[in-house]
């Protein structure tokens, strides 16, 4: 039987359970994700094997401006996830910090490190980005 990684949201109305994550994990500095995330940076990881076992129904589309969609739960507000402008519908990156137990990832990178913030550090043994990974 294959583990299964389980998250939820801020207020446990939504949940949900993983398979796997790709071996690519970038904190993201953009201001979009700083923003999305209330944080220094947003980390999100695509995953494999996505089922929402409670609260689908309960989440949030935005698409912003370069067509990127972020979503999130409407009741709480938790940040969920993110998808690339034109990705499929089921390709969807999750936000690490919603998962409910220890999960398999290491960060990799640090990307979008141009828009970061002035008060924020860069881990200085991760390979840095200005714009997206080269």
């Amino acid at each position: 039987m294959t583990k299964r990684y389980q998250g939820s949201c801020l207020c446990s109305q939504i949940s949900f359970s993983v398979s796997g994550f790709s071996s690519l994990a970038a904190n993201c500095h953009c201001s979009m994700c700083r923003k999305f995330h209330g944080a220094a940076f947003g980390t999100l990881v695509s995953v494999s094997g996505l089922q929402w076992h409670s609260g689908e129904h309960l989440l949030t589309h935005f698409t912003a401006a370069n067509g990127t969609v972020r979503c999130f739960c409407l009741v709480c507000g938790s940040s969920l996830g993110f998808k690339s402008k034109g990705s499929e519908a089921n390709d969807l990156e999750i936000a690490i910090s919603c998962f409910d137990e220890d999960i398999p990832v290491v960060i990799d990178a640090q990307i979008y490190t141009h828009n970061k913030a002035n008060w924020s550090q860069l881990l200085p043994k991760l390979p840095s980005y200005p714009q997206g990974r080269d």
